[in-house]
């Protein structure tokens, strides 16, 4: 019989026991797997907004919503509302829901296109369900026998700990330690233990680095680089703060614009968390702390706790036998919520590619390919928010609006001004009508339109679009408010 792998998670929080949940729940069997943390080490606790590949990830993993969300006070969450993006003044909003109908030629965006030059149409919103519901505050998981698509908000402490009891209860050992030295081999440069606090070792094959910014194992002890994107996203501080709830939750995420950066706003069932995300090189920590205290309702539960970052990612996550998961392995800013969809997304690509036996080397670089496409696919998309701004109010958006850009993203950028043509791809999370709402949302409207929006006459054209327009508002209709869908759901009796 063969010995089971021994797999060393560093680091706990959001990114480590989410690791040792995913790999004992389905490889329990053939490997066995610790945990080290400390509790004297803090975490980040990133992540409270999520998108909806995180219900896939919980179904594979057989995670039970209700349990989730009553251990994390989790509220839905159709999208991220933006506001002061595109302008001063203006507020679109990002939902996850497929806008109208499309067919294999061409998006509905063409239709709308179309209708909008024919002098109707109206507003995107009218022919999406997720759009008008989060806007109205409803909430439903289905209507009918129709899914709608959601993520959530939560409470990453919480997670984490939820997290925790459901890896230990199925046999995750947790060692308590802080790491004070990564062991290598001086032949092979694999790692080979880790060495903790008061003489403790922990041996393993197989190491995955969970140990967030400070990036112990694949940065410091194996000296992966860090490819540096500040250039692009310049943020490098963010400030987080805990209010009381002043409203019912809505299902959405708020990324508010101000002239020294972005404010977040994720209401929870208990509380609401705030945040604000700027870059050091355009407004000092004091500035910066005014602006959040001075933007949140409700009165604080937390004093603001700041936190340093770098935009960009190791340009190897799998190197030797160690796989960073989670910051360890980069960080993209919090605007579009993909923190723990990037990592479910790397635990899924590792247990595809774990290294069971043989040459590790091709299956590293499998994996390091697939990951640096899917990096740099939410990379472009975050800055796409920056770059397509008309702000000039302030040193930081005179600087974004002006930058010079990742050819991808200038490409994307320049086939829809031109043509209004989107598409989605296997790397990217974000489909077309993702890039479609951003693009439209901040100013970017397409100079021509496809062909085939002209098949129809005018007056056929109208007539669709008035049925699509309808039957979203009789769906919306049937929507309960979001708040009580929250209290029946997770209700005792559920």
């Amino acid at each position: 019989m063969n010995e089971k792998i021994r797999v060393i998670v560093a680091g706990g929080g959001t990114a480590g026991w989410l690791t040792a949940y995913s790999l004992v729940k389905r490889l329990g069997n053939v490997l066995d797997i610790t945990l080290v943390e400390s509790d004297q080490v803090g975490t980040v606790g990133v992540g409270e907004a999520t998108v909806p590949t995180i219900n896939r990830f919980h179904q594979l993993f057989g995670i039970d919503e209700r349990e989730f969300m009553l251990a994390t006070q989790a509220t839905f969450k159709f999208g991220i509302v933006f506001d002061n993006w595109g302008a001063q003044g203006e507020t679109y909003a990002h939902t996850f829901g497929e806008i109208g109908q499309s067919n294999w030629m061409v998006d509905f965006i063409q239709y709308w296109l179309e209708a909008r030059a024919n002098g109707f149409g109206g507003n995107l919103e009218d022919y999406s369900l997720e759009l008008k519901a989060a806007k109205a505050g409803k909430f439903a998981k289905a209507v009918g026998d129709t899914p709608l698509t959601y993520a959530f908000h939560m409470d990453a402490t919480a997670y984490a700990d939820f997290l925790r009891q459901q890896s230990e209860s199925l046999g995750v050992r947790r060692v308590e330690g802080t790491i004070n030295e990564v062991a290598v081999d001086p032949q092979t440069g694999n790692i080979q233990s880790l060495e903790l606090e008061k003489n403790k070792q922990v041996a393993g094959d197989f190491f995955i680095d969970c140990t967030g910014f400070r990036s112990l194992l694949i940065g410091g002890a194996l000296d992966v680089e860090f490819e540096d994107w500040s250039h692009w996203l310049a943020a490098d501080r963010a400030l987080a703060v805990q209010t009381t709830s002043t409203e019912p939750p809505p299902p959405y995420t708020r990324a508010i614009a101000h002239s020294c950066g972005w404010q977040w706003k994720i209401p929870l069932q208990n509380r609401t968390g705030n945040g604000l995300v700027y870059s050091s090189r355009f407004c000092s920590d004091d500035d910066a702390h005014a602006t959040l205290l001075g933007n949140i309702t409700g009165e604080t539960i937390t004093e603001p706790a700041p936190l340093k970052f770098k935009t960009g990612r190791r340009r190897n996550a799998w190197h030797k036998n160690c796989v960073a998961i989670g910051l360890s392995s980069g960080f993209i800013e919090p605007l579009e919520s993909t923190s723990i969809h990037l990592i479910d997304t790397a635990l899924v690509r590792l247990m595809r590619l774990f290294p069971f036996a043989g040459e590790v080397a091709p299956l590293a670089k499998q994996f390091n390919d697939e990951t640096q496409r899917e990096w740099e696919a939410v990379r472009d998309f975050s800055i796409l928010h920056y770059k397509q701004t008309q702000r000039d109010d302030s040193e930081l958006w005179n600087y974004y609006r002006t930058m010079d850009i990742p050819d991808s993203l200038a490409h994307r950028m320049e086939l829809f001004k031109e043509h209004g043509y989107a598409w989605s791809d296997s790397a990217n999370f974000f489909r077309a009508h993702s890039w479609i709402q951003v693009m439209i949302g901040q100013g970017l409207l397409p100079k021509n339109c496809h062909g085939a929006s002209r098949i129809l006459t005018p007056e056929a054209l109208k007539q669709e679009l008035e049925k699509l327009s309808t039957l979203v508002n009789q769906n919306l209709s049937k929507l309960p408010d979001h708040n009580d869908f929250i209290k029946q759901y997770c209700s005792a009796k559920s």
